[in-house]
């Protein structure tokens, strides 16, 4: 029988291969996050300027529809958003007792809104949203009532 013996610059070889990889795990740039999703934001990025302003407007919804909606004499509304071609993006309904708070939320929301349309060039369909006509309280939600559903 006989005996195989690996010539021993193949052994040395091998084994250096083997402590170098095993040492280079060692000097790995903790620095880098483990997981994308620990990245951290960019505040110079179109995502992170649409989030900003999404936080804003849920806010402001939250806001509106917190309080429930009994007496529609009681509930006014307000343009929110600007498209980039003109015109709001939507109304919003809200109770004339909260409107000192929110009517500045709402006007900080839409003039952020115009910032960043004009900072990345946004287009948009140009469809005229028409203002509402009425107010309704439907289930103690308030809703806008406008020319075409009524």
């Amino acid at each position: 029988m006989k005996k195989f013996f690996l010539p021993i610059p193949l052994v040395i070889l091998c084994t250096t291969l083997t402590l170098v990889s095993c040492n280079t795990s060692k000097h790995l740039n903790t620095n880098l996050p483990i997981d994308i999703a620990n990245r951290p934001a960019d505040e110079d990025s179109q995502k992170y300027d649409q989030a900003q302003l999404d936080r804003l407007k849920a806010s402001i919804e939250s806001e509106a529809t917190g309080e429930k909606c009994s007496n529609a004499s009681e509930w006014t509304f307000a343009a929110m958003g600007v498209k980039s071609c003109g015109g709001p993006q939507q109304y919003i309904a809200y109770p004339k007792k909260i409107e000192s708070s929110i009517l500045p939320r709402i006007n900080e929301y839409t003039d952020k809104v115009r910032i960043f349309n004009e900072k990345y060039n946004i287009v948009s369909d140009c469809v005229m949203i028409m203002p509402p006509t009425s107010i309704k309280c439907i289930k103690e939600e308030a809703r806008l009532i406008t020319p075409d559903n009524n």
